[in-house]
């Protein structure tokens, strides 16, 4: 399990919810707590996602170390303990909160059963949500599946009576006036005050991290202190190459820019070359396909004489991606290039996706010569190369 938790955030396909997976006793057996349910989920994100390699960021309440008893052995709190002291697990006296304010920075979806209702206030963007939380679900054959949640909307009795249960008036996280809209926030650099501090440095490219937020507020992570707006920030969207389910490499793409991508696409396209084995690449065009990236999404047209196939999240069956008309790509949806090789999306959606996403949610509320070769069309290579 270790090998699929990550210590960055920014590295992860998904968020988890430890404490909530670790005592889901819908999934993985009777005992009150157990680490198997976290084996189940994060098997369950690698069929999601169609990288077996996929990650997670772990967050857990400092209390579930406790009451070792109602583990299946004391073996596993050790466990538990172990990722903690690593950085795999990251524990908090009440994790729910920065467990949101990276939900809602980064992109990525939550694993959990929580229904988050003493958060609605602080963290508006919940209600309604019905994309970027998950559930595990159990299935027939003792494994798991993530199904996308719908968060409803909470009336205001209902999140008054969850903060009271919370005591969260008494913390102060009713009064909204210092939050700092989330769109304003992400589609910013930021810097520490601390001259020596270079966490944020605008330099190391568009995917340096995003702040840790305080009650609304980005601050540093290691001196605690609010950062400085350090100018706008450029978008990106990334896309994972994926080779018999193991992700080989990531490209990163910036915002309102066209790509091609192949087995020799030319000047400022994505050579596929240096990472899939030779006889699989014959059978992808030189240019193989158009990647389009805009602040609302990844769209794709096929340009390969052997075609590109799509499939959905949670489909049965692919298609044919047309040469003609640019269709979108989204997080769990599947590309299949060859037999074999398949792109995929990021979990993570970048700054300006995330900030055009929540805009759109309100308005709608409210290379080497040798990779020069002739493309190998279906059983044998032709001449007759049209990608």
């Amino acid at each position: 399990m270790a090998a699929h938790l990550t210590d960055s955030p920014e590295q992860a396909d998904a968020l988890i919810d430890l404490s909530n997976v670790v005592r889901d006793t819908a999934i993985g057996g009777p005992h009150a707590r157990s680490l198997d349910r976290l084996g189940l989920v994060l098997d369950a994100l690698a069929r999601r996602t169609g990288d077996r390699n996929a990650t997670a960021y772990a967050l857990a309440d400092r209390s579930l170390r406790h009451q070792v008893h109602e583990y299946p052995d004391r073996t596993e709190p050790a466990l538990l303990v172990a990722w903690i002291e690593s950085g795999l697990v990251e524990e908090l006296p009440d994790a729910d909160e920065r467990l949101l304010d990276l939900a809602e920075g980064l992109g990525l979806p939550v694993i959990s059963r929580d229904g988050f209702a003493d958060f609605r206030l602080t963290h508006p963007w919940i209600q309604g949500n019905t994309t970027q939380f998950l559930s595990p679900v159990p299935t027939p054959v003792r494994a798991v599946k993530l199904a996308e949640r719908d968060m409803g909307i909470r009336s205001p009795a209902q999140i008054s009576r969850k903060l009271e249960e919370s005591d969260l008036k008494a913390h102060g996280l009713l009064a909204g006036r210092n939050r700092r809209p989330m769109t304003e926030v992400v589609r910013r650099h930021w810097r520490c005050p601390e001259r020596s501090c270079t966490l944020y440095d605008s330099h190391r490219g568009s995917a340096v991290r995003l702040p840790r937020m305080k009650r609304g507020v980005p601050v540093c992570e290691v001196h605690r202190t609010p950062l400085l707006d350090d100018g706008p920030r450029t978008g990106i969207a990334q896309l994972k190459l994926l080779v018999e389910g193991d992700c080989v490499h990531r490209f990163t793409l910036d915002v309102d820019s066209t790509v091609i991508l192949g087995r020799d696409p030319g000047s400022g396209g994505i050579s596929l070359y240096d990472h899939i084995d030779p006889e699989r690449l014959r059978r992808i065009s030189r240019a193989h396909l158009s990647v389009q990236v805009s602040a609302q999404s990844l769209a794709l047209r096929n340009l390969g004489g052997n075609g590109t196939r799509l499939r959905r999240s949670g489909a049965r069956q692919s298609g044919p991606l047309t040469n003609e008309d640019r269709v979108a790509l989204h997080v769990g949806d599947t590309v299949e290039l060859a037999a074999g090789i398949h792109l995929a999306r990021s979990a993570r959606r970048f700054p300006a996706e995330i900030a055009a996403a929540w805009q759109s949610s309100t308005n709608r509320r409210q290379t080497p010569r040798s990779a020069a070769a002739t493309t190998m069309l279906g059983e044998r290579a032709t001449d007759a190369d049209s990608g």
